[in-house]
């Protein structure tokens, strides 16, 4: 384990309800319907992808360009007030930091929604940050997780990976990363290069190297 890779939403933060929330207020506010199971489809999912899921099952008149605007209008609103840690996660990354371990967000949000998240941090706790605008192809493609390998100058086998969906482990795992997987809102498939844990709460860097360490 020569590096951390870490997802955001629903692994680093719980901002998956203020995506819902938004969504759901942008059902009302364009006369659309929306359900649980349609919000729980694109957790881990790419922005534009997910603008248009929600133009085509929420019926709504407005471009994925469009929705996606407004979705990071609402969140961007939500984080700036109230930034929800998962539990055990800024613990551990701040024991990954202390024992020289190079960590890198990988993430389907875009910069903006980013940034006030990353405002909250030690400057440099992330070597480098990848998000969903700067990849030409989001989760579950490699290229996220492909790119902050080689971003950090390593072997997509010589990192690992923290996901809390389905859709990012499959992106992590398809690049060559072990996957440390910690699902929350939706369940994560049995797979290869995939270990569990139920929290991140009481894991520090030599917890997850035991963990994550080929049998």
């Amino acid at each position: 384990m020569k590096a951390v890779l870490w997802d955001m939403d629903g692994t680093l933060v719980d901002t998956e309800p203020y995506w819902i929330e938004t969504e759901y207020a942008m059902a009302e506010k364009y006369g659309g319907t929306w359900s649980q199971e349609h919000a729980m489809n694109l957790v881990g999912n790419a922005l534009l992808d997910s603008g248009d899921y929600i133009r085509v099952h929420m019926g709504i008149d407005r471009t994925p360009q469009q929705i996606v605007d407004e979705l990071l209008d609402g969140v961007v609103t939500r984080v700036q007030d109230d930034v929800p840690w998962r539990p055990g996660a800024l613990e551990l990354l701040t024991d990954l930091n202390g024992n020289g371990v190079p960590c890198a967000l990988v993430t389907m949000s875009w910069q903006r929604f980013v940034t006030p998240i990353l405002a909250h941090l030690p400057e440099g706790t992330f070597t480098t940050v990848v998000t969903g605008d700067r990849v030409e192809f989001g989760k579950p493609h490699p290229e996220p997780y492909l790119t902050a390998a080689a971003e950090l100058g390593l072997d997509p086998a010589d990192c690992v990976a923290i996901e809390d969906s389905n859709v990012g482990a499959k992106s992590a795992a398809a690049a060559g990363c072990t996957v440390l997987c910690v699902p929350h809102h939706v369940p994560i498939l049995e797979g290869e290069r995939r270990v569990f844990a139920d929290t991140l709460s009481g894991l520090d860097t030599a917890a997850v190297r035991r963990l994550t360490r080929p049998v």
